[in-house]
């Protein structure tokens, strides 16, 4: 099959960016769409040209990497698909295919298709992890856990950072990566220690980093790879309202004594 790509070209952060047309021929349908792209890169240097930089790494829909919009939307047309996971096979013969990077403020661009999310790091460094000494592994039955508990962690746990959310939402908002990461915690015992205490941080980070504000838009739960819902979100609403309103009760008691 034969298509025409519009791939963002930018030298680097500081350099202007533009959509660069280039026609990808004899593509087999049951390529991956990255095994397209690195068929195209290994014409452009055989032509001399610089290769077109796009993240990845286990192509198994797994590290969240390979994140960029593909005809406008998070990760191409397919629902539940990382790029990675994405076959050529999903396109017809002579489409035109539009490539861009992630879109968001807290997501500058690096080069090409490449961008900075430094910013999720940054997020789960806040609070995105247990603290407390625990010793070595304890049996997997020695800590009873309701089966709901069980599956909304395991179904937040499955976030895998690719940034989908942020790019899709209208605002640029992080609040269902966010969710993700303090839900699965908050959901489990070994998390429930530092739950205020972890609510009140990531957000707090996640707002210093520039993210819009979130307006259950809804299109985040659309995008993301792994279908987690922004009920997340409203659990890490519930977590961070009662976190607030305690450490102010707590503000207020120090300070009358």
């Amino acid at each position: 099959m034969k298509v025409v790509l519009h791939v963002w070209r930018q030298a680097s952060a500081s350099a202007a960016g533009k959509l660069v047309d280039y026609q990808a021929d004899d593509i087999s349908p049951d390529m991956s769409f990255l095994e397209m792209l690195d068929v195209l890169n290994e014409r452009l240097i055989v032509r001399g040209e610089d290769p077109i930089a796009f993240d990845h790494d286990c192509r198994e829909g797994i590290c969240g990497s390979c994140g960029m919009m593909i005809n406008g939307a998070a990760h191409g047309p397919m629902k539940l698909t990382t790029a990675c996971q994405l076959h050529m096979r999903s396109f017809s013969d002579g489409d035109e295919i539009w490539i861009e990077p992630w879109r968001a403020k807290a997501f500058p661009v690096i080069k090409d298709l490449v961008v900075d999310r430094g910013a999720f790091d940054r997020i789960i460094q806040a609070g995105g992890f247990v603290s407390a000494p625990t010793g070595s592994a304890q049996d997997g039955n020695a800590i009873p856990i309701p089966k709901q508990a069980a599956d909304d962690a395991m179904d937040a746990a499955a976030c895998i950072g690719c940034g989908a959310c942020v790019a899709a939402c209208p605002n640029a908002s992080a609040s269902l990566f966010t969710a993700a990461k303090i839900s699965h915690l908050g959901e489990l015992p070994q998390g429930q220690p530092e739950r205020m205490k972890r609510a009140l941080a990531m957000v707090h980070q996640m707002d210093l980093e520039t993210f819009g504000g979130c307006t259950l838009f809804g299109e985040c739960q659309e995008a993301c790879p792994k279908g987690i819902s922004i009920d997340t979100i409203a659990q890490m609403n519930r977590d961070y309202i009662f976190a607030a309103a305690t450490e102010r009760e707590a503000t207020d008691v120090l300070g009358s004594g």
